[in-house]
This record gives structure tokens, sequence and C-alpha cells, in this order.
């Protein structure tokens, strides 16, 4: 189809006629556009087609953010305090952050990629911020409700990667740590968490497997939570498909996530061991972006391209010389990760291999990547979710 993605990507009937003149078997939804569409899903069961991912029902209960929320509290997986569901009107989320005390945060319970997000510090900000939020999540996801939480301050974002066989049972794959990020959007990624002590890895991943076992889950998906300076977390979301930072969790436990979708997807018997990280790996998101000029997207051609190699590092792309970047999708354009035994060298071989790339023709985020891995708190582990926030206003 078209570039517009409701005309292509978002397109359900174009998606099954591809799928019936090619004589597909399955489906793979990839990390976005249809990946988390309940309704999708049982449409390709009714037409034969299936769906490498979780059961619709699955994906209903954590798709909805209050759902979600109310679903793990039921399994008894910690939550950040807040609503008990979508908050009907500017006068109940007044009395409710009123009683609970700034700050706080408003989130569209549609909502994914930082959209409808909108932290509160104070009373007189709540209005202003409501609309702003309602507007933005109707805009995006076509449901405006909102719900309210407890704003944690200055925390982690770890993310717990699992895999469900469908029959109940669950596994952990360790942890990721996305704390570096811009507008709640990810930019760097890396496991282990230079923050997760062992005893806080095995309740993390303790946790994550009794959501995923609550809701019978099945292939590959993520538990998200925030994680605050002494070590408590809190449940935030359940991304219900592969995620984009996967790579580093490839890396440090040699599995293939994608080939354990495929297998989950076609019945076949896949372990459910926990494993544990054996090194470290980051992953740099290379976006079509100006860092300097407040990250305006850099659509247009490709120019001149050389990509990093060699041992320990890997470069996931679709990008070539004289590629077209258009401004129609994502600015995501490579994904750069490198693996080594001590963190300590990760690092160093992500700064080498942000070196030897190059990209000309358009702006990129290589150059803030590169100053990120500089700063110390970066270095010693020491950076939350404000850490790019504070750097970019410094």
């Amino acid at each position: 189809g078209p570039a517009p993605s409701a005309k292509s990507y978002l397109n359900i009937p174009h998606i099954l006629a591809a799928a019936e003149v090619t004589n597909a078997d399955a489906v793979h939804p990839g990390y976005g556009f249809l990946s988390e569409n309940e309704g999708f899903v049982r449409i390709c069961e009714e037409h034969g087609l299936c769906f490498i991912g979780p059961r619709p029902d699955a994906i209903a209960r954590m798709g909805d953010k209050a759902t979600a929320k109310a679903t793990m509290q039921a399994a008894g997986v910690p939550t950040v305090p807040g609503s008990d569901g979508v908050i009907d009107t500017l006068a109940e989320a007044r009395s409710l952050a009123t009683e609970m005390g700034f700050p706080v945060m408003l989130k569209a319970t549609a909502g994914g990629g930082g959209k409808g997000m909108r932290a509160v510090m104070q009373a007189e900000d709540l209005d202003k911020a409501w609309q702003q939020a309602t507007q933005e999540a109707g805009a995006c996801f076509g449901n405006a409700g909102l719900y309210l939480e407890k704003l944690i301050e200055g925390p982690r974002h770890i993310e717990i990667q699992v895999l469900g066989d469908g029959k109940g049972k669950a596994c952990h794959f360790s942890e990721r740590d996305c704390s570096v990020q811009r507008n709640h959007q990810k930019l760097i990624e890396e496991t282990p968490s230079p923050f997760v002590s062992p005893a806080l890895r095995e309740k993390m991943g303790k946790a994550a497997i009794k959501a995923a076992e609550y809701i019978n889950y099945s292939g590959a998906g993520t538990v998200e939570f925030l994680v605050d300076q002494t070590g408590n977390f809190y449940f935030m979301e359940m991304n219900t498909r592969i995620q984009v930072e996967h790579p580093v969790t490839e890396e440090v436990t040699q599995t293939d996530l994608v080939q354990a979708q495929l297998a989950i997807a076609a019945g076949e018997t896949v372990a459910m061991d926990n494993r544990l990280p054996q090194g470290h790996a980051i992953e740099c998101r290379i976006n079509a972006e100006d860092p300097e000029k407040g990250f305006r997207p850099s659509p247009g051609t490709i120019t001149h391209l050389h990509l990093p190699g060699g041992y320990g590092i890997r470069v996931d792309t679709h990008i070539y010389s004289g590629y077209q970047v258009l401004p129609h999708y994502d600015s995501m354009i490579a994904k750069l990760i490198t693996y080594a035994p001590t963190r300590e060298q990760a690092i160093a071989k992500m700064q080498s291999a942000l070196q030897e790339c190059v990209i000309e023709g358009i702006k990129t985020t290589i150059p803030l990547h590169q100053q990120i891995l500089a700063h110390p708190d970066f270095q010693a582990g020491k950076a939350t979710t404000a850490f790019l926030g504070e750097l970019l206003s410094a």
C-alpha cells in the first residue's frame, strides 16, 4: 500500500490478502503497528492464519494499562499506587492527586511510546496537564482515557524478558536496563543492569513469571517495572510482543528469541528454563534525528554508509548507501549492539563502534550516543530515567 500506515501496515484486509496470495501459514507482527492489536489476532485466527504471539485474551488483559494494572494486582505483582482504573473527570483527578500527594503522573490507558503521559509536580499544573494528555491520547490512540499514578522520582526503568508456552508455564531471561530515554522513548538499553543485584533479579524474575503465568502467556513478552533507589519495584506495563531491544538479551543468553517465538507458535516444546546473563551487552538505537535541533526528524537520502563490524559487534538494520529515509515512519534506522565479558569492555567496544559508524546525508543520534557513553554517571552505572533530561539541559 501507499506510505500512510493506515493504508498499508495497519490495513488488515491488505495484510490478509498478502498472506493469501503468498500462501503464508503465519504472520509475525514485529514490534509495532498491529503487534498488540487483539482484534487483528482474532481476524487472523478466523482466517486460519497463525499469529506468532500471545492469544487475544492475553493481549486484551495487558493492552489496556488500567486493565493490566488490575490484572497484576490480582496476580499479586507490586503496582504503583494510583487510581483503580480510568478517571472519568478532571475533578476526580484533582481529588485523588490531592489525597495521594504530588508529584503524580497522568497516563493514557491505551498509551505507548510516551504518548498521553504528563508528570504533574504541583496542584496548579494539573488542569493544563489533563487537557494536554487527554487530547494527545485521543489523537494518538482513539481513546482519551487517562489513569493517575504516584510519580516515582528518579527511578530505573527495568524490564524482564519472559517466554510463555501457552500451557501455563513461563520463564525469564533476566533484565534489561532501559533508563536512558528521552520523553519516555528508549535510546540505550543494556543487560545486565548495573543497578540490579542477584537478589533483586530473582525477586523481579519471579514477579514477571507470576504475571506471565497468570494470563497463560504464549511466546515472547516483556514485563516492565519502575525501580526506586532502594530497590522497591512496581509493575508498569507488559509488552505482549518482541521488543526493539531484544538483541541485548540474545547476546548474553545465547538465545534466538524470534526463533523461540516461531517454535512456540508452531506447537513445538520449548524448555521453560530461566537463563541468567553471561557477559554484558549494550544497544544504541540509531535514529534519523538531529539532537542539536530538538531531535527534529531528518529524512533524506543516505549518501555514504559504513557500518562497524568484528567480534562482539552486531548491527540490525535495513539501510544501505542510497537508501531514502522517509518521514512516514519511526525514525529508528539501525540498532548497534556490542557484547563483551564485562560492562567496561562493552562500553569501550560501543565507543569504538560508534566512532567507526558513518552515516552521511542525514543527521543521526550517533553524536549523542557518544556523549552519553563518555559521561561519568553512565560509566558508573548511575543513570536513572532523569539522566538524559538533565544532560540535555545542562
